[in-house]
């Protein structure tokens, strides 16, 4: 028997939770999205607004992934509800569950995950330490790269944080 492609083995899959309507090219957002907050909206909103003909797709990793990079604690939400409360938001229009190894993060990995989808823009947050490699994954698929404005001290764990001080 041959040895699996490590290429297959470690590629990362997508499982739709709710496909858009729309069959045009997409905006895509990729996160954890573990607690929803203020942050979150204000960003969706403005990738919406940015491009409004333009269907909205949200790339939520799964747990698996999620724990991998922010501890045994996190996600503090399941994968499907996360993907259920993102596409409860109308500027949302699918949202689709990303899978695979943790140590599966570079730019190569998620434009062969996005390729398929034919995206029109890949939308992330000013600062994002993952912007180099963004760039160059929409690049080798020939979308835009949009870099909007984060909402200053609004993130998950800051949530979190203040929850933790609170109690």
């Amino acid at each position: 028997m041959s040895n699996p492609d490590p290429l297959q083995v470690s590629a990362l899959t997508l499982r739709w939770f709710v496909r858009p309507e729309s069959s045009a090219a997409p905006v895509v957002v990729t996160g954890a999205f573990d607690v929803l907050h203020v942050g979150h909206v204000r960003f969706l909103s403005d990738v919406r607004r940015r491009r409004p003909e333009l269907p909205v797709v949200v790339g939520v990793e799964d747990d698996e992934r999620v724990r991998g990079w922010k501890g045994p604690t996190r996600p503090v939400n399941p994968e499907d509800e996360r993907a259920e409360v993102l596409a409860a938001l109308r500027c949302v229009d699918g949202v689709f569950v990303i899978s695979g190894p943790g140590d599966v993060t570079g730019w190569a990995a998620y434009a062969d995950l996005l390729r398929p989808l034919g995206i029109a823009a890949l939308a992330f947050t000013d600062g994002d330490p993952h912007t180099d490699a963004k760039r160059r994954g929409v690049h080798a698929l020939g979308a835009e790269a949009w870099e909007m404005p984060m909402t200053r001290g609004r993130s998950t764990s800051a949530a979190l944080n203040r929850l933790a001080n609170s109690l």
